[in-house]
């Protein structure tokens, strides 16, 4: 127990330089922007005074490390900024937009760890069989297919030809839990299906390699039957390595979210970074995007703690 304590105390404190790294990044390149601040909420036909005494106001003309050291310190008291006119609190806006993305981000996991589960178990247990044939295919398929592509036909033929689920819009599970499910239903799905076909391959690979060692043989010859050697220690010892790469595959459905909420017209972060391209609101795209990264580190502290759980040798090792 102390042991595990001791690695994810270490874990934890490697999050300091990487969140730190990710706010410089990301403030760095906001400031390459060819978007003029002052111009944006002035307007145009501003003055060249009226833009020195925003940009003076505004800690604009500081030089860049000033400008960053007072964004980190607006950033440690939740301060984001305001967006352009009309003015809004930008932590505002993604309190109200982030919620919506986890959950489209988690069903899209739930569906993409369902995918690939069934896939790839299957595929290990018929391997070089027809199933497996079959499988491998559909698993290609599903990794070369976009998911913008697959909402487009998912919308086509199950809310026009047959109006099982609504075009877009989201409600809210407090209101209707079914209505809510349906609302989503169909852009997890569209997240999930490359997720779950890439890690079906890898979940199909590593049962048969789990299923060719001597103690699942061993076991079987000594009488256990093989749908208990198979539920007990092959599919536990052989879902390590696919738990390590859905952690990369999560900042894919986060990504991929950005154009899914825009198709089905959910007000999540993507439509709010998307909003932010189109209006030049340069703090609500800067607290979008570093809001989405910093998400995406601590996505991948869960899974390096639960691998860490799930693998008793690599805490042996430490």
């Amino acid at each position: 127990m102390l042991s595990v304590l001791s690695l994810v105390t270490r874990r934890l404190l490697t999050l300091i330089p990487l969140v730190l790294g990710i706010t410089i990044f990301v403030f760095v390149i906001m400031q390459f922007s060819p978007i003029d601040p002052a111009l944006s909420v002035l307007g145009d036909q501003a003055t060249a005074a009226q833009v020195a005494a925003f940009k003076a106001a505004n800690g604009l003309d500081d030089p860049l490390p000033l400008r960053y050291l007072h964004f980190l310190g607006d950033l440690l008291r939740g301060d984001l900024g305001m967006t352009f006119p009309p003015s809004v609190p930008v932590a505002d806006k993604i309190a109200t937009a982030l919620p919506l993305t986890i959950q489209l981000t988690a069903l899209g996991i739930v569906g993409a760890l369902i995918i690939a589960l069934a896939l790839g178990i299957t595929a290990a247990l018929y391997r070089d069989r027809w199933p497996d044939q079959v499988i491998r295919f559909v698993s290609m398929a599903g990794i070369a297919m976009p998911s913008f592509w697959l909402a487009l036909l998912l919308i086509q033929e199950f809310s026009v030809r047959r109006p099982v689920f609504p075009t877009g819009g989201y409600v809210n599970p407090g209101d209707s839990f079914s209505l809510w499910l349906q609302s989503l239903a169909m852009p997890a799905l569209a997240l999930a299906v490359p997720v779950g076909c890439s890690l079906a391959r890898i979940v199909r690979t590593s049962m048969v390699e789990e299923l060719d060692k001597d103690y699942v043989r061993t076991a079987i010859g000594a009488g256990l039957p093989p749908r208990v050697v198979i539920g007990r220690n092959v599919l536990r010892n052989a879902l390590v390595n696919p738990l390590t790469v859905l952690g990369l595959r999560i900042g894919y459905l986060l990504g991929g979210t950005v154009v899914i909420e825009a198709i089905f017209s959910l007000p999540g972060m993507g439509t709010q970074i998307m909003s932010a391209v189109q209006q030049n609101d340069t703090a609500l795209a800067q607290g979008t995007v570093l809001t989405i990264a910093i998400c995406f580190v601590f996505v991948n502290l869960v899974v390096d703690i639960l691998y860490l759980f799930a693998n008793p040798r690599l805490r042996g090792a430490h």
